[in-house]
């Protein structure tokens, strides 16, 4: 996935108000910028930090300034927008790149299911299966090279994986798909000291036979591509 336009460069000044950042662009002058990102976003935005920025032309915008990409430390970038990852994981679906998920006639997006009305990401469908794939996007890192999920309470994170589930028991193939949107993580666990809940449920689908799969990304001021398959460790707190 490439960005529309050309990132600008600026140093994080601090983030508030969950959707706004202050930044000091490289020419001095600064600016605030919309965050897309609702998430607590542990250690992805320590002040003074380089950060990337995207602009819009749209006159209607308040904020035409975007935050997309932060260095957390050298060399390691990570992706904040949200907003981008079914964007990264629907590139890597077309092109292949996940191997469990290829093969299949139809890619459809958003589309309602499930007894506690949530919207799938991607359903899937092969011939007369289907497969109901659920995105979460990956940032936190709480040891070096592990990244975790999630990064604060999520109880929409915990419905998705009850109707995963019941996917599962409906005769269906049903995915968690973890994209990791920094480029120091080598495996993914669930956050239990931050969710237990969330882990407790994760390690339930897994027994139920939901299809939990983590991918990694290649992150660069110019694109963001799905790269390659990354371990998930699942074992009890």
């Amino acid at each position: 996935m490439k960005f529309d336009t050309p990132l600008i460069k600026g140093k994080l000044i601090k983030r508030y108000k969950r959707f706004l950042a202050d930044i000091t662009l490289d020419d001095g002058s600064e600016i605030t910028a919309h965050c897309a990102n609702t998430g607590a976003m542990t250690g992805c935005a320590p002040g003074g930090a380089n950060v990337w920025l995207s602009v819009s032309d749209n006159p209607k915008r308040k904020y035409p300034h975007s935050w997309q990409l932060v260095e957390v430390s050298h060399g390691t970038l990570v992706c904040i927008n949200t907003g981008l990852t079914n964007k990264v994981a629907f590139e890597g679906l077309q092109q292949g790149v996940i191997s469990e998920l290829t093969g299949f006639d139809e890619c459809q997006s958003e589309v309602p299911y499930g007894d506690e009305k949530s919207r799938i990401d991607f359903l899937l469908t092969y011939d007369q299966q289907k497969a109901y794939v659920e995105v979460k996007h990956v940032t936190l890192s709480t040891e070096e090279g592990e990244g975790s999920f999630p990064d604060a309470v999520t109880t929409r994170g915990q419905k998705h994986l009850r109707e995963l589930i019941q996917q599962v028991r409906e005769g269906n193939r049903a995915v968690l798909l973890f994209i990791i949107m920094r480029t120091d993580v080598t495996l993914v666990k669930p956050a239990d000291a931050i969710d237990p809940e969330y882990g407790r449920l994760l390690r339930e689908a897994v027994r139920q036979g939901v299809e939990v799969l983590a991918y990694g990304t290649d992150i660069s001021q110019n694109e963001i591509k799905l790269t390659h398959s990354v371990p998930i460790v699942l074992s009890d707190q």
